[in-house]
This record gives C-alpha cells, structure tokens and sequence, in this order.
C-alpha cells in the first residue's frame, strides 16, 4: 500500500481537499485528532507528559488539560519543541499500526494528513507528499471566517512559526491549488487516477 503525506498551511484547506479523498474511498489519517486521542489514551506517553509538564497536564477526571498545556507549551518555542519531541513519537506508532490495518484491509493507498509533515519527521514515513496552496491573503480570511475568536495577528502569527509554504511546495510531489481560482474535485480525481497506477 502506498503512503501519501498530504500537507500545507493553516488555512490552505487540507480538510477540505481530504474529504474529497474519503468520498473516493481513501482512507485518511488527521494526525492533528489523532495526536490528541493519543495523548489523551496512550499511557506511556502520559506519564511522559506528567514529567514533563506536571501534574496539572491532566485533570481530576483525567482528561488532557488543554487549557494549561497550551498556557505552559505554546507560548514558550522551548517548551513546544519539548512537548513536540514527547508527542510525535508516539503518533508516528499509531500511525503505522494505523496504516497496516488499512492495508490488510486492501486499500492501493492512504492519506496522512499533517500540518507539521516536515517539522515533525513524519515525512519519512511516506511514499509521497502532496502540498494544498492557497495565497496568503485567501488563507488568513478562510481561517478568520472559521475561527471568528482569532485576529489577523493571531492568524499570522501562527503562519510565521510554520514552514513557508514555497519551501513545502518545492518538496512536494504533488501540488494541489485551493486558491479560488482552481477547481478542486478535477485536481483531486486527477491526483487520485495517478497515484492507483503506480
């Protein structure tokens, strides 16, 4: 079964593009939900965590604080690093047991879908990658339409502290538009008749 990284900026629709696959069959992997069940349910890496972050990384009910641990890890890139370092591991893992069920179940391919592909070494994992572009100025209202509790500034800020999207895009495989001037359902079905025949 081949692998196929699919990634791109906050606000590039990834989501979007990755039903367009699901409708067609693909599984897909979202290494940002699943991210958050692992750390929620994977206890080795919760006790990782606790070390790390304290007792506080967890509520009474033992649910993942998210609110002190993006407090604690998100405003510091030391702390975020170290929270990174903890957390991609243990993804990575679930990702393979994730992928070998899709291939025993006989898929040709599967999606992972990440918005830190590169940064977090997931990228070695797959086959091929492909990159979702849209313009700086479409993605920054996608994502203020979406999260109407974000600023412009928020919204930038987070786009500087991920890699650019021409370095993503010189990586990639595989390009898909998502820039209000490209049709998506033609790209996609395209990408998905090229990828079954290798």
């Amino acid at each position: 079964m081949k692998r196929i990284g699919i990634t791109g900026g906050i606000g590039s629709g990834k989501s979007v593009v990755c039903r367009l696959f699901r409708v067609l069959g693909v599984p897909v992997y979202d290494s940002d939900f699943r991210a958050k069940w692992v750390m929620a349910h994977d206890l080795a890496l919760r006790a990782e965590l606790i070390a790390a972050f304290g007792a506080e990384t967890f509520d009474e009910a033992g649910q993942l604080n998210r609110t002190y641990l993006a407090r604690t890890a998100f405003t510091d890139p030391a702390q975020l690093a170290r929270l990174n370092a903890l957390v991609h591991p243990h993804v990575g893992r679930d990702f393979e047991e994730w992928a070998a069920q899709q291939q025993e179940a006989g898929h040709a391919y599967a999606l992972k879908e990440a918005a830190l592909l590169y940064e977090s070494g997931a990228y070695r994992q797959l086959d091929r990658i492909i990159t979702v572009y849209a313009p700086l100025a479409i993605r920054q209202a996608r994502v203020l339409r979406r999260d109407p509790h974000r600023t412009a500034d928020d919204v930038l800020n987070i786009i500087g502290k991920q890699m650019s999207e021409e370095e993503k895009m010189s990586r990639a495989d595989y390009i898909i538009h998502n820039d209000d001037a490209h049709l998506l359902i033609p790209q996609v079905l395209a990408l998905h008749g090229e990828v079954v025949k290798w």
